[in-house]
């Protein structure tokens, strides 16, 4: 089956040579004008500007683009997708000074939502993130990386892994599994948190790897969580088992998070709102992707990662939209990207390769998606804008139209259809 989208006004295409993109390369795209673009079932067959007659088969699909711009389909490389429970009550908290932190100690935050999660029926968790997701696809996300962690018990962990599962099967989008099993210390082992630990090590990491729920681990390394000797036991027995790795680092205080995704060589680090140059150095080195969570940020009110800083020491930034219960309720990944530009003080041209290109790189994926280019899955996204940088500098709306994913219409005038 040909399908072909013609009219386009601009395609961008964030096709690169080398990734992830880096430095002076993270402000480049090609822009083709007056394009048009071919789909062969689900892959990219043909692009270019002009006439598109030759492509024509008697049975081929015809898609207005209607002069507008069509882009890579959004990745989403970090995100807490499946969780019971809602936290709007601690918002009114931090609105008066309660630290994030503080709020865990005290049993909330994250300790507050692996409550609800244990209680959660899998159809409940199931019925719930679908919702969530679908919110996603509407906003031009094609695929995302959803993480565990809202169990910290092996019952409750596997079954947030296979509601990411039965959502990856079902769903459009394409979804990746990460598991994260050490979020935080479970209220049970409050007193005694390296008898947990000792579980994720001898029990939880193997059997996960067993079941095949997840390719990757990732760990919280903070300030009341988990120090980097504790990060660095967890995650080297985890690459012992087959796991790639990734680590949240450095989101509230510097506690060698980021030096430690080096030293291992992490897949990637996430938020660094907190690392310092010699960190970044190390990680730049090791080519550990930073996965920058800029509306996390803004929504607890707190630094923004030195992004700026970053690129300039050749690290690749991948900006996440962070979606959580707690510091990030928030599925709208465009909003983040304009996030990103005011507060990381990037272009529009950065921030999407950051989302598009490195993203696809932090999930080991660009192999598939992340860019138009010949052979990929066809996931392409028709804005409802003339230019690129219209997207960013008109904040808050969504301007997806169309969404397709593998070579299918899933989103049409701004309403699901799949």
């Amino acid at each position: 089956m040909i399908t072909i989208i013609y009219n386009i006004g601009k395609l961008y295409t964030f096709n690169h040579q080398v990734v992830p993109v880096k430095k002076a390369e993270l402000n480049k795209c090609e822009i083709i004008e007056n394009a048009y673009l071919v789909i062969e079932d689900d892959l990219i067959k043909a692009y270019d500007s002009g006439d598109y007659a030759k492509y024509l088969e008697k049975d081929s699909q015809l898609h207005d683009a209607e002069g507008l711009i069509v882009i890579p389909g959004l990745i989403d490389a970090h995100t807490h997708l499946v969780f019971g429970g809602s936290r709007e009550h601690e918002y009114a908290l931090k609105l008066a000074g309660a630290d994030y932190l503080d709020i865990l100690k005290a049993g909330g935050g994250i300790l507050n939502t692996v409550t609800a999660t244990r209680k959660a029926s899998f159809d409940e968790l199931y019925f719930k993130s679908l919702k969530f997701i679908d919110n996603m696809l509407l906003h031009g996300v094609t695929s995302l990386e959803a993480k565990s962690g809202y169990g910290l018990n092996l019952e409750t962990e596997v079954k947030q892994l296979k509601v990411v599962e039965l959502l990856n099967e079902n769903h459009p989008c394409d979804i990746i599994s990460t598991f994260m099993p050490a979020h935080a210390i479970p209220e049970e082992y409050k007193e005694h948190p390296q008898d947990y630990i000792d579980i994720v090590i001898d029990t939880m990491l193997p059997e996960v790897a067993r079941l095949k729920l997840a390719k990757y681990c990732d760990i919280f390394c903070e300030d009341a969580v988990f120090n980097r000797e504790q990060a660095k036991r967890i995650l080297s027995r985890a690459q012992e088992l087959g796991y790639i790795v990734k680590i949240h680092a450095d989101e509230v205080v510097s506690m060698g998070g980021a030096n430690l995704a080096a030293e291992i060589h992490a897949l990637s680090a996430e938020h660094l709102m907190a690392t310092n140059d010699e960190d970044m150095d190390l990680m730049s080195q090791a080519n550990v992707i930073a996965n920058l969570l800029p509306a996390t940020s803004f929504n607890l009110g707190k630094t923004y990662a030195r992004a700026r800083t970053m690129i300039d020491k050749g690290i690749a930034v991948s900006i996440c939209s962070d979606f959580n219960p707690g510091s990030c309720p928030n599925e709208n990944l465009q909003l983040t990207l304009q996030i990103a530009s005011r507060g990381y003080g990037m272009s529009p041209i950065e921030v999407y390769n950051s989302a598009i290109v490195n993203g696809s790189c932090s999930i080991q994926q660009n192999d598939y998606v992340g860019s138009i280019s010949l052979g990929k899955k066809a996931d392409l996204v028709i804005m409802d804008a003339l230019n690129l940088e219209y997207t960013i500098y008109h904040f808050g709306s969504n301007h997806v139209k169309d969404v397709f994913k593998n070579g299918e219409l899933v989103v049409f005038n701004k309403e699901l259809c799949y």
